[in-house]
């Protein structure tokens, strides 16, 4: 089983694949061998998003062992989850990163 990580900027992880676009991350779900997913939402402008492979996941029926929505943006990353909680078996773990950072710890870092 591999572990893949969707995103157009950022560095693959350590002990996953890299795709760079929805279309590849989609060959690997194909694949049905993903043991974690982790997804973006923007994959660049007028780019397929991240809600495209939850969506083929979601028309296919094919999910890996556990998904991560590591994306930054709020709207997608909601719009990921809504759909991935209401269609995922629940043998499927579903894990948001990162986390919204409450008020008082955004003070704490001077942002």
């Amino acid at each position: 089983m591999i572990n893949v990580f969707l995103d157009d900027l950022r560095p693959r992880p350590k002990g996953y694949k890299l795709a760079r676009s929805a279309r590849e991350c989609i060959r690997y779900v194909k694949d049905g061998n993903i043991n974690v997913l982790s997804l973006d939402y923007n994959l660049g402008t007028d780019k397929p998003t991240g809600y495209r492979v939850v969506k083929y996941m979601i028309e296919k029926g094919t999910y890996p062992r556990k998904i991560i929505l590591h994306t930054a943006t709020y709207s997608g990353r909601v719009r990921m989850y809504k759909a991935l909680e209401k269609h995922k078996p629940e043998s499927v773990t579903l894990v948001v990163k990162p986390r919204r950072q409450s008020h008082k710890s955004r003070l704490l870092r001077g942002r």
